[in-house]
């Protein structure tokens, strides 16, 4: 597991040797949730809607990054963080 970003109370994660498809989980205090990389949809668990726009407004700016570490992931690479929301 590697923490990627951190931001606004949020901590975003990817581990390695994750299923398919490719996603990201989160953080929120005690709220968890898995959102895909493609559509940044939850795939389980539930997230607040301000967080979950949060999620989102910071995905959109690095799912090129997001699908980078995803590979990364896959062949056991070091993971490197995100830029956090400013």
């Amino acid at each position: 597991m590697s923490e990627l970003s951190r931001f606004y109370g949020l901590i975003i994660r990817m581990y390695y040797d994750d299923h398919p498809p490719p996603h990201f989980h989160v953080q929120y205090g005690e709220y968890r949730a898995k959102i895909t990389i493609d559509t940044l949809a939850v795939l389980t668990g539930y997230l607040p809607a301000r967080a979950l726009g949060l999620v989102a407004e910071w995905g959109l700016l690095h799912r090129e990054e997001l699908l980078n570490r995803w590979r990364a992931a896959e062949n056991h690479e070091e993971l490197l963080k995100i830029d956090p929301l400013p």
